[in-house]
């Protein structure tokens, strides 16, 4: 059975509706297009997030990476594999409005069932080193396996789509839609072009 791994924005989960759109598409369908879909509860720090994405990725080896927002930004480092960046968070590291020091909410239910998290003057400084090396290692061969879906009103990153067409040339593409991942997007531009990579 294929596989799909999804890694979900900042402050989110693994148990995003988005998740579950995923999941009631790729089982209610014909075996032969049938999908696991595995989404992990993200850490809040990179420097622990980007080793066990890794480590999974490796572990599972899916046939496809979905990632949307910071997820984009994790599933672009997992080089090797097939992956769509959703609205990929570069530079998350500069949205003072969204990662800054404090008490945080989180957006979706937890494995842990934790409620909130703390960012820290340390967490940010390691989103900063992350995000310095994101494009290190890219090889002609990866530069075909990656994927950018952009929003044409993405009131939160505008400035990314430019980044990801300076190391993925032609591999950008514009939908109708914000920053956020909603069911109409999932329905009419991600499920449709997971379908046309004819990988899971």
């Amino acid at each position: 059975m294929k596989k799909i791994l999804y890694l979900h924005g900042f402050g989110s989960s693994g148990a995003s509706g988005t998740v579950e759109l995923l999941r009631r598409e790729f089982w209610n369908t014909d075996a032969a297009h049938r999908a696991t879909v595995t989404a992990p509860d993200i850490p809040v720090d990179p420097a622990v997030a980007m080793p066990m994405l890794e480590a999974l990725a490796y572990d599972e080896m899916p046939d496809l990476v979905v990632g949307t927002s910071m997820g984009g930004m994790y599933a672009q480092q997992l080089r090797g594999f097939t992956r769509i960046c959703v609205n990929p968070s570069f530079t998350i590291s500069q949205k003072y409005d969204v990662l800054y020091v404090g008490r945080h909410k989180w957006l979706n239910k937890r494995k842990d069932g934790e409620t909130e998290f703390h960012v820290t003057k340390e967490t940010i400084a390691h989103f900063q080193e992350l995000e310095a090396r994101q494009f290190e290692g890219i090889t002609d061969d990866d530069r075909a396996l990656c994927h950018g879906l952009f929003g044409d009103e993405d009131e939160m990153l505008p400035e990314v789509r430019p980044i990801f067409e300076l190391h993925y040339p032609g591999m950008a593409h514009v939908f109708p839609g914000g920053h956020r991942m909603n069911a109409h997007v999932v329905t009419h531009t991600l499920l449709p072009y997971i379908r046309s990579l004819n990988v899971v």
